[in-house]
């Protein structure tokens, strides 16, 4: 084997570079052609590895990235679902509120008895009744409109107190335009004021 050995290096020894031909590999000597077999090998094993690693690195990174977002998606979700709770719950106190603000709209059957109300209140006051008249609905977008002419007359005593029992009427009643003239012969005033009240509008097809 050390005979072998030493041909082998002897051959290498006595080998030139220079003339290496490709097509004639096999008059190489061993040791030559051994090591271009390792140096292939070991090649090849470099090539499938770095091939490999770059096809892993890029399902890595796929999987960072896709865990991010889906960690940025839960904590929206979660950051929602955090609030849900609060917001049944201020609903839920809401509704009695509105239950009540939506109790104090007349129905149309109501309207006459709030006409009533309002020329009592003027009666009440002294005052004299020049008209008292229920004007064309107005629809808006959650509601419509009922407002109502009054013109009455007395004096600014007798007028504001007039207007103070109409604001604490227990249905909702807001005053709009007022307009107030002198009488110099009589002492007394004018007023023509329109009143609003409203009625809550459930559906397209509601009242109007």
């Amino acid at each position: 084997m050390a005979v072998q050995w030493q041909e082998w290096v002897d051959e290498v020894k006595q080998f030139d570079i220079n003339d290496i031909n490709e097509g004639n590999i096999g008059a190489w000597p061993v040791l030559v052609r051994a090591a271009l077999w390792v140096l292939a090998f070991v090649l090849v094993l470099v090539g499938g590895y770095f091939y490999v690693i770059a096809d892993l690195r890029v399902e890595l990174e796929n999987a960072v990235a896709k865990e991010a977002k889906l960690k940025t998606e839960f904590e929206k979700k979660a950051f929602k679902a955090a609030k849900l709770e609060p917001l049944k719950k201020q609903m839920a106190e809401m509704e009695e509120p509105f239950g009540i603000l939506l109790g104090q709209l007349p129905a149309d059957t109501e309207v006459p008895g709030l006409l009533e109300d309002m020329t009592e209140k003027a009666v009440d006051n002294g005052l004299e009744i020049d008209s008292i008249k229920l004007q064309p609905e107005r629809t808006q977008e959650f509601y419509i409109e009922l407002p109502i002419a009054i013109e009455v007359e007395g004096t600014y005593h007798d007028l504001a107190a007039f207007v103070s029992g109409i604001a604490s009427l227990p249905r909702i009643v807001t005053l709009h335009d007022y307009k107030i003239k002198t009488n110099k012969q009589l002492g007394t005033q004018s007023m023509s004021i329109t009143a609003k009240t409203y009625r809550y509008k459930e559906d397209d097809g509601g009242s109007e």
